[in-house]
């Protein structure tokens, strides 16, 4: 069964039914009873216990299954709660609901990190330096989770197989129709023309290169890290007949050569680590022509937060995307302006459209999930799964992470104005 690293730790936390339990228990509720925004309720057998406000309309409840919670929650902080809902000591109607409340007050949640958490963080925070972005780790950190199974994605994500934030341009937009979206939204921004010759770092399944050049007409060059996605993205290329407009590599972009019309990347950046944002942008430089254009999509973190995430290790990279860093705006814009002549033409944020693309995800992967199990997934790793959504959906709804288009231009390059009417963007805060 194809199951998370969690199992193999689970006798490692009884510790929280032990004789320290009642004081791990309370340690944990005097920093529930920190929370000011939202409302809380927290079932323990019998017992219900209230945190936050009553009046608020956010609300969220849990119940403990198990007592075991309080020691991993109090001793590992978020990683521990998301672990201890893997494991199934804690449960909740709505998994999101519960972490806008934690988003919504960071102040208790970075309190939560501290105390008895700060004693493990040593280990995690070294566990995650073996992860860093070299050439070697970055094949290792990317195969850890796109080579799970091609299998695993195609039961939630929709037939255009784009892993990355969707465009909801009306309200009743399917994930498909909002992926199209996205992608031609990216072709229009890039002002594609037959002549050009695209490149795109991070292939994904292929479906930014095909769209590009079966749409556009435009020769593409694409990379990936990722030799399930080669395979998948290679097939998908051999049926469509485009063997002659897309070149297919499975190559680190530190290695690419050449001079191209336009770039693309689509949230790879997260997979670069804050030690190679130099070496990305300089490399994506020096890879444009001096007219050339770039269009990059990434996740970002709040400016605010970027140096406290950047020295610290939380629950997606333990154990979701090992390597994974979010970069913030003006970390970004920084780096753009002192390493390469990349200007800045123009920037779309539209993090709640990512909110609404991980909804939908969930709902394919609940509705999948016998299927997932008949392939091998327990129920283990749905849990795992399930939580990381929820996690990422949770922190788009409260701003506390964000996705930005930015279209950047060489020197030479004059692009057109880019409009965008907010009013057809069509999104829930829900």
């Amino acid at each position: 069964m194809k199951s998370s690293s969690l199992i193999a730790s689970r006798s490692l936390v009884r510790s929280g039914n032990g004789i320290g339990a009642g004081l791990l228990r309370r340690a944990v509720l005097r920093q529930l009873a920190n929370l000011r925004h939202g409302l809380l309720l927290v079932h323990e057998g019998s017992e219900v216990l209230h945190f936050g406000t009553p009046q608020s309309s956010q609300r969220a409840e849990i119940r403990v299954n198990d007592p075991a919670v309080w020691g991993l929650v109090a001793g590992n902080g978020s990683i521990g709660a998301g672990e201890a809902y893997i494991h199934g000591y804690w449960s909740t109607p709505d998994l999101t609901a519960v972490v806008r409340i934690f988003v919504a007050n960071l102040d208790v949640l970075d309190a939560m990190e501290s105390g008895l958490a700060r004693l493990g963080r040593p280990l995690i925070q070294g566990l995650h330096w073996l992860n860093r972005n070299t050439r070697q780790g970055s094949r290792r950190n990317i195969a850890a989770h796109y080579d799970l199974g091609n299998d695993l994605f195609e039961q939630f994500l929709d037939p255009t197989m784009m892993y990355s934030a969707a465009m909801f341009l009306r309200g009743d937009d399917s994930l498909q129709q909002a992926q199209l979206n996205k992608l031609q939204r990216i072709c229009e921004k890039l002002a594609l023309q037959p002549s050009d010759h695209l490149l795109e770092i991070g292939t994904g399944w292929g479906s930014m290169a095909i769209y590009a050049a079966s749409q556009y007409g435009c020769r593409v060059t694409t990379t990936t890290l990722s030799r399930e996605q080669y395979a998948y993205t290679e097939r998908r290329i051999r049926e469509q007949g485009l063997e002659d407009r897309v070149t297919l590599l499975l190559e680190d972009y530190r290695d690419l050569e050449g001079q191209y019309d336009k770039l693309v990347s689509i949230e790879m950046i997260e997979a670069v680590g804050h030690r190679f944002l130099p070496t990305y942008f300089e490399q994506c430089a020096r890879l444009l022509k001096p007219e050339g254009l770039m269009l990059l999509q990434a996740i970002t973190i709040r400016d605010q937060r970027y140096e406290q995430a950047r020295q610290s290790v939380d629950f997606i990279q333990r154990y979701i995307f090992p390597g994974g860093a979010l970069p913030s705006m003006h970390k970004m814009l920084e780096v753009i302006s002192r390493h390469t002549d990349l200007n800045l033409h123009h920037m779309e944020d539209f993090g709640l459209h990512y909110a609404r693309t991980l909804r939908l995800w969930r709902e394919n992967l609940s509705q999948a999930r016998q299927r997932l199990e008949q392939l091998g997934y327990d129920d283990y790793f749905y849990r795992l799964w399930e939580f990381y959504l929820c996690y990422c959906e949770g922190g788009f709804l409260e701003r506390t992470i964000g996705t930005a288009q930015l279209l950047l231009a060489k020197p030479g390059a004059r692009p057109l104005p880019q409009y965008v009417q907010p009013s057809t963007l069509a999104w829930t805060n829900n």
